[in-house]
């Protein structure tokens, strides 16, 4: 599939279909244009110009008043990006640094950054190719933009730094070889439009988002069945309920909770017991909390995909270049530790769905198994379910309310987006366990209530599961169960 790539604003359905599937990147007649004019506006400005222009004929950060002659302009480029590859901790995954390279791509196509078109079209080809750079998790203060992954993605471009390409690990110079390219020779400010940016932390965001509407999605789902296997009450999620609470996230869970539900025989069965445990009772508060605070997380991704945020910015037919702000990532750093603190609280009330599940209430045997003593059936994924809930809670404090000083006191204030972005990465991948935890517990809660069934939409789901997943007679080794069942919540059309 080809995605040709135009100034045109880029929606959540087109940036969902370039996580999930592979597509080749072409750029459009009116980007290259854009990029191109760009280029030749700025070589012009600096052949006609003695004036100190930031990044271009200066230096960096608090270097900005060392002014750089002519002949120095490629190199000081080169040397930026040499420079400031200083990152460290774990690899960033293949599938981000996908992202990386689109959003860079992304970015540089508007014509506002003063980069070759060869640059582009290079970082194209990686992209093309599932040629990854390795880019490494620590680093970036989320200000300058995210200068030290970025100069990581960057290092390739110039022969140096290492690829992941079909398994194996190359140098730049390796690549190089294998594809017959030249290194490219950096042009003024093309180092510093690479490194300024925020596609580090954008890319975490982007696949974070794209995961958070599935885990919704789940969550809602799994807590539906929850419902029926524990015998809970359908009232909470009447309509009237959510008219005079009217916060568009309730109301949307609670009607999706009710159609999930249509046709069981368990919700309409004659119930004992007058209210739930709000862990049931309150998904719809819970739930679309989480929904709310998503559709705000996701404009801001969205706003920020269509964005230019390198420095400085020029504007050619306005005959300025303008150093600013856009590479801060406050937006984002707000809104990374909004996301992790609202998909924590996904995972924190499943864990408690779970945990009464297997509680012994409600005409269920205690751990969900026969026999209970001897077997001790689902004691002990919940177990699992709640450290992982407890390391979320962890996770979810706010990396946005710090701050250090850097770069010899330019740079002031940073936003540390970047952090919040690998914590919300974390989030995302310990709420799926959480989930698969949940949905392992109610299938098997629902074979105690036979022979009532659930709606049929319930009953399809989990007859799936259970081709995957079978009925836990007596204690086996659970951890592959507890695999399975997020492997298959990962990969399951809904």
């Amino acid at each position: 599939m080809t995605f040709a790539l135009t100034p045109e604003p880029i929606n959540i359905e087109q940036l969902s279909m370039l996580i999930e599937q592979p597509v080749q990147l072409q750029l459009s007649g009116e980007v290259k244009k854009k990029i191109e004019q760009c280029r030749f506006y700025l070589d012009k400005k600096i052949k006609d110009t003695t004036h100190p222009i930031y990044g271009i004929n200066t230096g960096f950060g608090s270097l900005y008043d060392k002014y750089i002659s002519a002949d120095d302009l490629e190199k000081l480029q080169e040397n930026l990006v040499k420079s400031h590859a200083c990152g460290t901790g774990p690899r960033v995954p293949d599938d981000v640094v996908k992202l990386m390279l689109f959003l860079k791509i992304r970015s540089l196509g508007y014509g506002h950054s003063g980069v070759q078109l060869q640059t582009v079209e290079r970082l194209v080809d990686f992209y093309n190719n599932e040629i990854y750079p390795l880019v490494y998790e620590m680093g970036s203060l989320g200000a300058s933009g995210d200068l030290a992954p970025l100069a990581h993605l960057s290092l390739p471009l110039i022969g140096l730094g290492e690829v992941h390409y079909k398994g194996k690990t190359l140098t730049g110079a390796e690549l190089n070889k294998k594809f017959n390219w030249q290194p490219i020779h950096f042009q003024a400010k093309e180092g510093l439009a690479l490194l300024n940016g925020t596609q580090f932390m954008l890319a975490y965001g982007a696949w974070g988002v794209h995961h958070a509407h599935r885990l919704l999605r789940l969550a809602n789902l799994i807590s539906a069945l929850s419902l029926d296997a524990f015998d809970g009450r359908i009232e909470p999620f009447l309509p009237n309920i959510h008219a005079i609470r009217p916060h568009a996230g309730q109301g949307r869970v609670a009607k999706e909770i009710i159609q999930l539900l249509q046709g069981s025989e368990l919700i309409a069965h004659p119930k004992k017991h007058v209210q739930d445990p709000y862990s049931f009772r309150c998904i719809p508060q819970v739930h679309g909390a989480t929904v709310d605070a998503l559709d705000h997380v996701t404009n801001t991704i969205l706003i920020e995909v269509n964005s230019v945020t390198d420095n400085p910015n020029i504007f050619p037919e306005e005959n300025r270049i303008i150093s600013a702000g856009n590479f801060h990532g406050q937006p984002l750093a707000l809104a990374l530790d909004f996301l992790c603190i609202a998909l924590s609280e996904l995972g924190s009330i499943s864990e408690r769905r779970t945990f009464q599940l297997i509680s012994g209430a409600r005409d269920l045997p205690n751990y969900l198994v026969a026999n209970p003593g001897i077997n001790s059936g689902m004691m002990i994924p919940q177990y699992t379910a709640a450290s992982l809930v407890s390391q979320n809670k962890q996770l979810s404090t706010p990396a946005s309310v710090d701050s250090i000083v850097s770069s010899n006191g330019q740079e002031d204030h940073v936003s540390m987006g970047a952090n919040a972005a690998t914590k919300a990465y974390r989030v995302v991948n310990n709420l799926y366990a959480i989930l698969a935890i949940e949905l392992l517990t109610a299938a098997q809660a629902l074979e105690f209530r036979r022979p009532l069934k659930s709606s049929p939409a319930i009953e399809e789901f989990v007859h799936t599961f259970r081709q995957v997943v079978p009925f836990v007679e007596q204690d086996r080794v659970l951890h592959q169960d507890m695999q399975q069942a997020e492997k298959f919540i990962r990969e399951t059309p809904l």
